[in-house]
């Protein structure tokens, strides 16, 4: 089964808290703090796989989280850091953030890794807060969260070249007679449902990735059909083989056919349009009148196009000569990564402790993931720990922005649950 798209949830591990510990030893106070450090925990990695084809073993498990941190421990024992969790998706896959529909990264070569989510830090231990007026202090920090986001999955399949038409045109008669690839062939519309690769071997030419893209037809660029779901498979190709169906027989004009499969990938992407094409007039073995066919070149050279080839995928004739021009436009389009407007390019944020504090009658609220941290690391009842606590406001500029807003002797402040009186 061929998926190529998925949406995901990723979770990097919480970092371990920080312990509150004490020796025992004699003359130092309480022992001495010997609380270590809690772990970082792990990160979540997407990792290119070139053995893998297919985003399928996402429709089955949709949540990955990496393991936290471990705590601190005494005598300066630090936390463990959580295990990172390596996600194998095929190459050629595009991952998205999706609440910003920004890309993170375009995982296209072999062992390409990328860090979805950053594992949370370790939170400081009880050894890390001694000053010399605070030799003995009962708290520590608690460990940061882990990062948690959807993602998209979108692959998009790495070939240098690929076939592009209308259905039935004999497309994958050709990409069948060119390569080891067995895709399914019937003489009815939308037989390949699917993109189909296969990898050119003739003597006397370099070897290259083709693709067979099915279903593009009028109005795919604006979804009808399935054209809309594998136009993105044509985006990283360096070149275009667009195949017409030169007999006919089907009542349909062959140019025509050309103008309407361009539009749409002009519709889709200007750059996809612009790719370079080779035009192959297909099933010419059931031609009837070879006016039909000089007819149709002089059209398409009106338009700036080169040589028509003329070829028969059921006979083989023409084949080796399409194969080899193929090559040979091939060794002069050099290699490029996909690319990604700065526009469109995900830009993680920092992770930062925030407050705001808001005012109701004389009481001043400060809320906000600063604050959570805050309390998580003090013990309010504790004396030496709320002069802490006391320095800690001033110093990040709480008590600064309390009296920018007019706090009065006397006025309440409330951080969560914790309130006090505010003295000059």
């Amino acid at each position: 089964m061929f998926v190529d798209t998925a949406r995901i949830f990723v979770k990097s591990g919480d970092g371990g808290d920080g312990a509150i510990s004490f020796r025992r030893e004699k003359y130092v106070p309480l022992g001495g703090p010997d609380g270590g450090d809690g772990g970082n925990g792990g990160d979540v990695i997407l990792v290119s796989d070139e053995n893998s084809t297919t985003l399928m073993d996402f429709t089955y498990r949709k949540k990955y989280k990496a393991d936290n941190g471990e705590n601190g421990a005494g005598s300066k024992c630090f936390g463990r850091k959580g295990n990172d969790l390596y996600i194998k998706v095929p190459m050629g896959t595009v991952v998205k953030d999706v609440n910003t529909d920004k890309i993170m990264a375009d995982l296209s070569h072999p062992g390409d890794k990328y860090i979805v989510c950053k594992g949370g830090k370790g939170g400081k231990g009880n050894v890390r807060f001694t000053t010399p007026t605070r030799q003995a202090p009962e708290f520590a920090e608690p460990g940061m969260p882990g990062e948690e986001r959807y993602i998209l999955l979108e692959l998009k399949v790495l070939a240098d070249v690929g076939l592009i038409g209308f259905p039935n045109v004999g497309k994958s008669t050709l990409l069948s007679v060119v390569t080891k690839a067995t895709p399914k062939i019937a003489n009815y519309h939308f037989t390949t449902l699917n993109p189909n690769l296969g990898v050119v071997n003739i003597p006397g030419i370099n070897s290259f990735v083709i693709a067979d893209i099915p279903g593009i037809i009028e109005g795919a660029s604006s979804g009808v059909g399935l054209g809309i779901k594998f136009l993105r498979h044509i985006e990283r190709t360096r070149l275009l083989i667009h195949v017409v169906d030169i007999s006919q027989i089907e009542g349909r004009d062959a140019f025509s056919d050309f103008v309407k499969i361009n539009e749409e990938l002009k519709n889709y992407d200007v750059k996809l349009w612009n790719r370079p094409q080779i035009i192959a007039a297909n099933k010419a073995d059931m031609l009837y009148d070879d006016k039909i066919f000089d007819d149709f070149q002089k059209k398409v050279s009106e338009l700036g196009y080169g040589k028509v080839f003329k070829i028969s995928a059921a006979t083989k004739r023409g084949v080796d000569d399409l194969m080899k021009e193929v090559a040979r436009r091939l060794s002069e389009i050099p290699i490029t990564d996909m690319e990604i407007d700065e526009a469109d390019k995900f830009v993680p944020e920092d992770k930062k402790f925030t407050y705001t504090i808001r005012k109701e009658e004389n009481t001043y609220i400060v809320e906000g993931s600063f604050v959570d941290r805050l309390l998580a690391s003090v013990n309010v009842n504790d004396y030496n720990e709320l002069r802490y606590f006391y320095k800690v406001l001033r110093n990040k500029g709480v008590m600064e922005d309390l009296i920018k807003m007019g706090i009065k002797d006397g006025d309440t402040i409330k951080l969560n649950d914790f309130q006090f009186e505010y003295l000059l």
